[in-house]
This record gives C-alpha cells, sequence and structure tokens, in this order.
C-alpha cells in the first residue's frame, strides 16, 4: 500500500492535538495558513485555546534541534505505541511522547510556494481555499501518491470535492461507528431462561435482605456488571434483576427494589416505567459512584437524579450536599454578559432544576410558609456551579449532577469526573440528539465516550431511558419531529 499524503485542517488539531500521532505511516503535511490559525486561536482559556497551545508545544518539541534541511525532508513521527490508528479513520489512542516510540510516517511543513492555481470558482484569499490550494499544488507535486485532506469542517469538504481534492471528516475521536451499538445498561431475558441457565442456580438473601441467584449459561458471557435484566411481560412488573458480580462461567444476580406506583417513592416520586426503575436503583446504590444516563427530552433523566439526590442529602446524610452544574452552550443567540456571582450568573442555564425542584416542592396542603421554609432549606443544600472553575478542585461527599453532558468533550469529562473525592457521586446526564457544541457529534461526544469506557466497571452504572413521560404533547414530538 502506498503510503497517503494528509493534509491537515487546523479544526481537526484544535480538535484534537495529538491528531499528529494518529496516522500510522503515513504522511502529514501541515500548510503555513494552518501555523497562522493556530497562532491567532492560542489565547484565552477556551478548551480551543489550550488545544492550539498544546498543538504548538508539540510542533516544538518535534522541530527542537533540527535544521532547515531536516525540515524540508520531513520530521520523523513517532509510532503510537498502543491502539489501533489507520490515518483519518482510526480508533486508537494516539501517543504524543515524541522520543520513546519508532519512527514511521514523517511530517511536512510548507517550505515553499505552491505550483497550482486556485481555481477561477473559488474566488478571494481566504484560509480554506488556501489549504485546498495546498492540496492541489501536493497532488501535481506527486502524481502517484493518494492526496487526501483531513478537515472536520463540512463546507471545505463541499468545496474540496468541488474542485477535485479527495477529503475525509477526521474520526479518530469516535468512540463508536454505529451509535446504534452504544451500551443500554439493560437486557431482556428470554422467555425459556430458567430451563436453560436454572439447572444449577443457587439461591440466597443477602445483607440488605434481597433475593440473590448465582446462575451460569450461554447468556452469562454476554453480561456485564451493573447491567440489568428483566423478564418481559405485559404489566411490565415482570422479574428485574441487575448483574452483581460475574465470571466467565457464571454470574451473581439480585432482585432489584421497584420504586413504581403504590411501592416506596423517592422523594414523593415513583418511577412511570421499566428504565426509570432501574435508574433509581442506580441513583439510589451507596456502591454505585458514577451513573450516566441517556434519553430524549422529557425522559425523566433530571427529575429522577435530583429526587434521588435529595433523599441521600436531606432524608438520609449520605451525602452532604448536591452540586448541579451543566456546559453554557446556548440554544439561540447568546444573551451576553451577565452580572452577579457565580451562582447567579448559572442561574439562567438553570432552569431544568427550577422546573423538577417545583415538581419536588409542590404539595397540595403546603401553604406559602412551607413552601418558603422548603425552598430555603433547598437552597442551602443545592449548590449551582459552572464548569469554569472545577479544574484543581476536590469534591468530598457530594452528590454531582452533570446535565447536558452531551455537549462535552472527552478530555473535559475526564477533567470532571477526576474531581470526584472519598465519598462522592457523579451522575452524568445527557440527550445525544441536542449536541450543540461545534465539532462534537453523536459519536465523539465525551458522553459517549464515558458510557463505553465505564461498561462492566463494579462501580458504575448506565441507562438508556426509552420513553418521554413529559407529556403526551412533548412525546408525540419528539416522535415525529
Amino acid at each position: 500500500m502506498k503510503k497517503k499524503i494528509f493534509v491537515l485542517d487546523t479544526n481537526v488539531l484544535m480538535h484534537d492535538p495529538s491528531a499528529l500521532f494518529r496516522f500510522e505511516e503515513h504522511d502529514l503535511f501541515i500548510p503555513m495558513v494552518v501555523l497562522e490559525e493556530l497562532d491567532a486561536a492560542k489565547k484565552g482559556t477556551s478548551e480551543v485555546s489550550r488545544n492550539a497551545r498544546q498543538v504548538s508545544r508539540f510542533l516544538d518539541e518535534l522541530m527542537r534541534d533540527k535544521d532547515h534541511a531536516q525540515i524540508e525532508k520531513g520530521i520523523a513521527l513517532p509510532a503510537p505505541q498502543s491502539g489501533k490508528t489507520n490515518g483519518s479513520n482510526g480508533n486508537g489512542n494516539g501517543h504524543a511522547n515524541t522520543h520513546t516510540a519508532a519512527s514511521t510516517g514523517r511530517l511536512f511543513f510548507e517550505t515553499k510556494p505552491t505550483t497550482a492555481s486556485l481555481p477561477d470558482v473559488l474566488p478571494g484569499n481566504k484560509p480554506d481555499n488556501s489549504i485546498l490550494l495546498t492540496a492541489l499544488s501536493l497532488r501535481t507535486e506527486h502524481p502517484t501518491r493518494p492526496i487526501t485532506l483531513v478537515s472536520k469542517d463540512i463546507n471545505l469538504r463541499i468545496k474540496a470535492a468541488i474542485v477535485g481534492v479527495h477529503t475525509e471528516d477526521y474520526q479518530n475521536d469516535q468512540v463508536l461507528e454505529d451509535l446504534d451499538l452504544l451500551y443500554t445498561g439493560y437486557a431482556h431475558l428470554p422467555a425459556d431462561f430458567w430451563q436453560t441457565h436454572g439447572e444449577k442456580m443457587e439461591s440466597w438473601q443477602d445483607d440488605r435482605g434481597r433475593a440473590c441467584y448465582r446462575v451460569a449459561g450461554p447468556k452469562v458471557k454476554e453480561w456485564h456488571v451493573n447491567q440489568f435484566l428483566y423478564l418481559p411481560d405485559e404489566a411490565e412488573r415482570g422479574l428485574e434483576m441487575t448483574v452483581q458480580a460475574q465470571t466467565e462461567k457464571s454470574a451473581t444476580l439480585h432482585v432489584i427494589r421497584d420504586y413504581r406506583q403504590g411501592k416506596t417513592p423517592v422523594w414523593g416520586i415513583h418511577a412511570k416505567n421499566r428504565e426509570q426503575n432501574f435508574a433509581l436503583n442506580l441513583l439510589l446504590d451507596p456502591e454505585v459512584d458514577f451513573v450516566t444516563l441517556l434519553g430524549a427530552a422529557g425522559t425523566g433523566k433530571t427529575l429522577l437524579a435530583l429526587a434521588a439526590g435529595l433523599a441521600q442529602t436531606l432524608d438520609e446524610p449520605r451525602y452532604r450536599e448536591i452540586i448541579m452544574t451543566r456546559v453554557t452552550v446556548p440554544l439561540g443567540e447568546d444573551i451576553g454578559f451577565l452580572p452577579g456571582t457565580e451562582e447567579e450568573k448559572m442561574t439562567p442555564w438553570m432552569g431544568a432544576l427550577m422546573d423538577n425542584l417545583e415538581v419536588l416542592t409542590q404539595t397540595s396542603n403546603a401553604g406559602d410558609w412551607e413552601r418558603a421554609a422548603t425552598n430555603d432549606l433547598l437552597s442551602k443544600r443545592i449548590k449551582i456551579r459552572s464548569l469554569n472553575f472545577m479544574r484543581g478542585r476536590t469534591f468530598l461527599n457530594r452528590y454531582i449532577i452533570i446535565d447536558e453532558a452531551q455537549n462535552l468533550t472527552a478530555k473535559q469529562m475526564k477533567t470532571l469526573i477526576t474531581r470526584c473525592g472519598p465519598g462522592s457521586k457523579m451522575v452524568c446526564l445527557g440527550n445525544l440528539a441536542q449536541i450543540d457544541t461545534p465539532y462534537l457529534s453523536e459519536t465523539t461526544s465525551g458522553l459517549t465516550y464515558v458510557v463505553d469506557r465505564f461498561r462492566g466497571w463494579p462501580h458504575g452504572g448506565h441507562v438508556t431511558l426509552a420513553r418521554g413521560e413529559r407529556s403526551r404533547l412533548a412525546a408525540y414530538a419528539s416522535d415525529i419531529l
């Protein structure tokens, strides 16, 4: 296979600085205009600015002690030490250490004027057109080698296709190729489950009074720890269990609690469907430190997380307080500067918190004084915090809710999760169909990343909520619009 030459767009490097090390044996080419755009983006404290500075540090380390002749011949790139990398469609982990790995591809820069001319259909001196001109020039200089422009900018890829330049999206950061393969957190059991898995079954009650079973059979190897299993029935009240422990040949299952109508409520609310019951069991389990809840609008993610948090903060002192935060990415135009303290600035973004608190605190016979006292108590135990000030903090015995987590990158998600100290629990909520962050998609979102990476960890759990319970209007709109 011939070595390809990949021309990198600026947005690829600003999205993933380690893209420099993710193209295996192929060569990379960085146009001069890309360096100019990186320089313009380096100022500031945003994620994009930090990534631009990191790219500059990587390039500086690669070019250290290299003279002009060596730069013209191409700088040797280190090979990734682990994972699978395969050009712009790789799905592995690049390695940024430039001293410890064997060399594979080479990194080239634009050291001389381009030989091609810009097509008349692309007038003007725009950065995107300059990158296209560089790709056309490389195609002329290397007629036998495949030239590919890698960009996350859809419009640039469209223009490249018009002038005949082959392009690809940068997909190395994708967690899954198909979002339908994302782990749901539960599975239904076949009708003959007890016939195929109950021959050598053991049963007992644990210290919490739950019925437990140890089973063996062909389905055991398909399960994960903290995955929910159920025998389907029309009333949705069939046997529901979770995988407590697992080996290659057997699994320990225990029957979960039922929080539906008529059973024990959680801060005044009941689960309205099977998936919500699964979610409440995870949220209330003291052995589970990290929970992710996915679901469309109206499936009850925020309400369930908040009710479970209040029950464990006020009714039983498991946590000192609830911390709630979210990414401040506007749906429409930015409303501009917001005065006040950190909490006051975040309040307009926390409409979901206020709406759900209203549901949890409303009682038909409560007067104004009782409601005011309740709201005052909750305001002291629920803190609203901004993501911008999370780095370097450690949260002890806190119940942390991250709303709209689908707008976080994998790096931002790692930064937040590593803030949790002893006794804390983190709950990430999101809807992968409502991503507002530029250059993030359903398969590259940090929420997708952690759902996939935490699968099977004994102290983590995930549930995808399937049905909307907000109203018949919201459910119908979610289905047909």
